[in-house]
């Protein structure tokens, strides 16, 4: 496959940088094509602006977005990640969780990458939530925390880890229609020790050769007539005992 990682760390001595490099060399063993979007190296961005665009008399930033996606006045940054997510088919976006989230430089790749007429667009008709322009794709994510397992679980202070990814997964990735895997997450990162880091890298590697083969997360895909028309999801629809996030999944 064609595979395309988006990552995002300040530091070359850290361990997502580590893991990074394990994973490409992973990849490469296996046959894979792999492309690397280092964001931090590449000095992205971060933030979504007129300056994207070019000239343009519209005062609504949804629609000159829209224009300069249709008419190729963009900035050659965007146009250039959008290329590489169109050639790939799986996408890996790798970073750590800082404040509950991704860094803001991953949040900036995604506001302008993810645009009007690529990733979305303001129209009834638009295809979206498993239909949408990156359609049939793969996508991964994979995150360091320094929060325990236990604190990222269903009665853990942080949250269940599943929830806080939600809206990048769901969000962003199932939106724009790519099939959403598993994510990779390494908890406790601060205290890994030799021992852990090498568990780690056994982990990631095995979830990496099982990557085509893996069951994507069952998001329910807007048409899949689970919602009515307010998409709102159906009484009835959901697993008995579930509410929140994951009522959006079959």
């Amino acid at each position: 496959m064609k595979i395309h990682i988006v990552y995002a760390h300040p530091s070359s001595a850290s361990l997502n940088a580590s893991l990074r490099g394990d994973m490409t060399e992973t990849l490469g063993r296996l046959g894979h094509e792999t492309t690397v979007s280092d964001l931090y190296a590449m000095k992205w961005k971060a933030v979504a602006d007129y300056d994207d665009f070019g000239p343009t008399e519209s005062d609504h930033f949804m629609a000159a977005a829209g224009e300069a996606y249709e008419t190729g006045t963009q900035s050659a940054d965007i146009t250039a990640e959008q290329e590489r997510l169109l050639a790939a088919d799986a996408v890996i976006l790798q970073f750590p969780q800082w404040w509950f989230s991704m860094p803001a430089i991953m949040k900036g790749w995604v506001d302008r990458v993810f645009t009007n007429g690529f990733g979305y667009a303001p129209s009834s008709t638009w295809k979206r939530y498993g239909e949408g322009t990156l359609a049939g794709k793969l996508a991964m994510v994979v995150t360091t925390s320094g929060a325990s397992e236990s604190q990222l679980s269903e009665r853990g202070i942080g949250g269940p880890i599943d929830d806080l990814l939600f809206p990048l997964q769901h969000g962003v990735l199932f939106y724009t229609g790519m099939r959403v895997l598993p994510p990779f997450v390494v908890t406790g990162a601060p205290m890994l020790d030799e021992a852990g880091y090498a568990t780690t890298t056994a982990r990631l590697r095995r979830r990496l050769e099982t990557l085509a083969e893996t069951e994507p997360i069952a998001y329910r895909t807007e048409n899949s007539g689970d919602y009515d028309h307010a998409r709102r999801l159906k009484p009835g629809a959901e697993r008995p005992g579930t509410s929140g996030f994951a009522l959006h999944t079959a």
